[in-house]
């Protein structure tokens, strides 16, 4: 039987979209989001449970009919007797969570949250707090770094880019899974080598950089909170002793990508 129905976040939100709080879970799927391709797979497994990063419900409804695309979704996991459950900020904040599973993919040791909950704690690696603070084991040039990057994460069309003089030294690195562009000034003035995050926007890197920001790394966005899961499994495997499979589905929207052509 799944305990951990109540969600734990400062949204003051249940994470289940639903799911029989008495149902016996033996087999849960983990994505980062929940598409039609993801659930098809879950339940061909046979999963009682979807755990995704993202909600299936951003913003406020009023009806889940299966009439549109997220209610359809909705009803065909209840009539297989498949519970939903979105993680999203709390894991964002946990340790472990998502930014920790980011940082240690990249190959960084974590010397502390970029945002602790509680302030004094950004010396604490066990903190919990948005994204990470880390080290590399050795010195990287920002090109070198940004190949790193790119074969630590799932391959895109949308890909890695990067801002910034290539030959930049890297060497302590701050990190934030998904949308991390509100948090560039806070890097700034963390001194950090680079910043690795998703959905940067042209004006706010260009002012980071401008007022002395190093470098950035820029990820899809689902590619950089899938590390995530592999961690979601192994705590729940070894907590709970159920199987679960991490869906090898890269759920980010791109679908083409054409580069710049010479003039």
């Amino acid at each position: 039987m799944w305990d951990g129905w109540e969600g734990t976040g400062g949204n003051g939100r249940d994470d289940v979209v639903c799911g029989d709080p008495t149902a016996v879970v033996k087999h849960v799927c983990c994505a980062v989001d929940l598409t039609p391709a993801t659930l098809d797979a879950a339940l061909a497994e046979h999963a009682q449970m979807v755990i995704t990063h993202h909600p299936v419900l951003f913003d406020s409804v009023h009806s889940v009919a299966a009439n549109t695309p997220k209610g359809k979704l909705i009803h065909r996991a209840i009539s297989a007797g498949c519970a939903l459950f979105c993680a999203h900020t709390n894991a964002d904040s946990a340790n472990p969570g998502v930014n920790d599973a980011l940082a240690e993919a990249l190959g960084l040791t974590v010397t502390g949250p970029l945002i602790p909950h509680s302030p004094g704690n950004n010396g604490d690696k066990h903190a919990p707090g948005l994204g990470r603070i880390g080290t590399l084991t050795k010195p990287l040039t920002l090109r070198e770094f940004t190949n790193v990057v790119a074969a630590s994460l799932p391959r895109t069309v949308w890909g890695i880019r990067a801002a910034g003089d290539p030959q930049t030294r890297i060497e302590t690195v701050a990190v934030c899974g998904g949308s991390g562009g509100s948090f560039l000034d806070v890097v700034r003035e963390a001194g950090v080598d680079c910043y690795v995050t998703s959905d940067l926007r042209h004006h706010p890197v260009d002012d980071f950089l401008q007022a002395g920001g190093t470098a950035v790394i820029d990820t899809a966005h689902a590619a950089s909170e899938y590390p995530w899961l592999a961690q979601v499994a192994q705590l729940l495997h070894t907590q709970l002793g159920i199987d679960v499979t991490v869906l090898p589905i890269v759920t980010d929207p791109w679908t083409l990508h054409a580069p710049s052509q010479d003039s």
